[in-house]
C-alpha cells in the first residue's frame, strides 16, 4: 500500500505540491485580507491588492523551489522567470479584483464568500499559467 501511494505521489508530485502550496498561498491571501479588512478596517479593494502582493511573493518562492523545481540560473534567466511569474500573477490579480468589484460593488454580494470563490478561480488560472508559460520545461513548446 505504501509503495502504491509512493508511485501515485511520484506520478502526480507536481500537482500535489502545487495544490499544497496553492492552498497555503490561498491561506496567506485570505488571512491577510481578513486581517486588513476586519482588524485594520482597510477598504476591501486595497486589502485585496495588499493580500495579492503578499501571496504572490510567497507563491513565487514555493513554486520555484518545490513545485516546478526551476533550473533557471543566472541573473538574467531568474529575472525573466520572475517577470513572467509576476506578470501572470498580475493578470490573475486583476481577475481577482474584477470578480470582487463585480460581485461586491455591483451585485451587492457579501465580500468574504466571494473572496474565497475568487481564490478558487485564481488557483486554477495560476497553475495553468505557471505550467504553460513560467516554469515550462526545456523542449516543451
Amino acid at each position: 500500500m505504501i509503495e502504491k501511494a509512493m508511485e501515485l505521489y511520484r506520478k502526480y508530485r507536481e500537482m500535489i505540491l502545487y495544490l499544497l502550496f496553492g492552498g497555503l498561498t490561498t491561506l496567506v491571501n485570505i488571512f491577510s485580507y481578513f486581517v486588513l479588512t476586519d482588524l485594520g478596517r482597510v477598504n476591501y479593494l486595497v486589502s485585496t491588492a495588499i493580500a495579492w502582493v503578499l501571496s504572490v511573493l510567497f507563491a513565487y518562492f514555493t513554486n520555484r523551489v518545490w513545485v516546478f523545481q526551476s533550473t533557471a540560473s543566472g541573473v538574467g534567466a531568474i529575472i525573466r522567470e520572475m517577470g513572467s511569474f509576476f506578470g501572470c500573477r498580475l493578470l490573475s490579480g486583476v481577475i481577482d479584483m474584477a470578480i470582487m468589484f463585480l460581485c461586491v460593488s455591483l451585485l451587492g454580494l457579501p465580500d468574504k464568500p466571494i473572496k474565497i470563490l475568487a481564490n478558487v478561480v485564481v488557483i486554477i488560472l495560476n497553475y495553468l499559467f505557471s505550467k504553460l508559460f513560467v516554469f515550462k520545461k526545456p523542449g516543451r513548446s
